[in-house]
């Protein structure tokens, strides 16, 4: 699986562009394009989207689909039939709905464990069990319980580029929720919607789905309920305006979750969504990045850094990985090397899927074999991640 930056070169190349012609198309610098290509600058999320763009492929060809071994392939195949099913129980027995809540737990245990192994053995035949109870009850319960189920799905393809799934597994989650209905939970669901097109690069789409959303939640909801919706909502809102370089867009989420956020002393977890103060600061430091003030990225680390924020594994190496592309920004090759080192500490399995650390792992490496230093610990986190040492 190569990372975003070769693979720009090779699906340049394999459709007879040169870098001018390319640039040209995607809106960016022939210079700026070169580079990325050659492993002088990181193939940003907002430049991603425009190349893959003006080369006519999904965001997720660009990255490319993370390969599964054999024995995964199997599991992988059971989740497709799986969610393909949503509309067909089982003939086994209905499942327990206690024993099943256990299930679905663990799941998100999971989930905010990054733990993409496990949650692939485990989401085929959950899935399946969470369907046939869901019909059977046909309960409140039931249908919480499946929408939390294809949460998890819906993480784990996002995490691994099945596009396929990304796209599926939200619309799924969006029908369990529609069948009570429930406000707090269609609010969730599209959020992770609005998460299928993020990680297409359909930026503009994403934001009208979640301002939306957010007029929905504010209507219907109240209280605590309301605050949890909207904030969520606000978070994704944030990112898709930071990947479209939209400064005053992201300031108006930003804003909108800070105050939302105002609700809740600490992180607050419902449905495997996390919503609270540290959450949000996680999201403000990445969308700092994305709108290209690294200096900004840096100090909001430091300051997580310095408190006890409870941030699971999946969202803290999201921020080692934002804080290793801004110190990278800012000329820091330690600081960058030593907060991917973190990175694989904190979630391993997910680190080793993030297309930013593959790209900051490629700058870096190419950087520094000029200047021929021992690159052990490099090579060490490049097979980690899949690349060539």
């Amino acid at each position: 699986m190569g990372t975003g930056g070769e693979r720009v070169a090779e699906l340049r190349k394999a459709r007879g562009l040169t870098q001018v012609a390319l640039a040209r198309r995607a809106g960016v610098s022939s210079s700026l394009l070169s580079k990325i290509e050659v492993g002088d600058r990181t193939l940003t999320p907002a430049n991603a989207a425009a190349i893959a763009r003006a080369l006519r492929v999904s965001l997720g060809a660009l990255y490319g689909e993370v390969e599964v071994a054999e024995d995964q392939s199997v599991l992988l195949a059971a989740l497709r039939t799986a969610v393909r099913r949503y509309d067909i129980p089982d003939q086994a027995p209905v499942p327990d709905p206690a024993q099943l809540r256990v299930e679905v737990d663990r799941a998100v245990t999971l989930t905010g464990q990054a733990d993409l192994a496990g949650l692939l053995r485990m989401l085929p035949g959950l899935l399946t069990r969470a369907t046939t109870y869901a019909h059977a009850a046909a309960s409140p319960q039931g249908w919480t319980l499946l929408v939390d189920v294809y949460g998890a799905v819906y993480a784990l393809a996002g995490w691994n580029r099945w596009m396929d799934l990304v796209e599926v597994a939200p619309l799924r989650q969006a029908w369990a929720a529609g069948q009570q209905p429930n406000s707090l939970l269609t609010a969730l669901a599209t959020r992770d919607r609005a998460g299928t097109f993020l990680l297409c690069g359909d930026f503009d789409g994403g934001l009208t789905v979640v301002d939306r959303a957010i007029v929905a939640a504010e209507t219907e909801l109240a209280g605590p309920e309301r605050a949890f919706a909207a904030g969520v909502l606000h978070l994704r809102g944030m990112t898709l305006a930071g990947r479209r370089g939209d400064r005053a867009e992201a300031e108006r989420h930003i804003h909108a979750a800070w105050t939302a956020a105002e609700a809740f002393p600490r992180d607050l977890e419902a449905h495997s969504q996390l919503f609270g103060p540290a959450n949000t600061a996680a999201h403000v430091l990445a969308t700092e990045g994305d709108l290209g003030r690294p200096r900004e990225v840096v100090r909001l680390a430091e300051e997580l850094a310095g408190n006890d924020t409870g941030l699971p594994p999946t969202r803290l190496v999201d921020v080692h990985t934002d804080t290793a592309r801004a110190r990278l920004d800012l000329g820091d090759r330690d600081g960058a090397q030593a907060s991917l080192v973190t990175a694989f500490t904190v979630a391993p399995q997910k680190a080793k899927v993030r297309p930013m650390i593959r790209e900051v792992l490629r700058v870096l490496i190419s950087l520094h074999r000029r200047s021929n230093p021992q690159l052990v610990q490099l090579v060490q986190l490049a097979r980690q991640a899949g690349l060539a040492g």
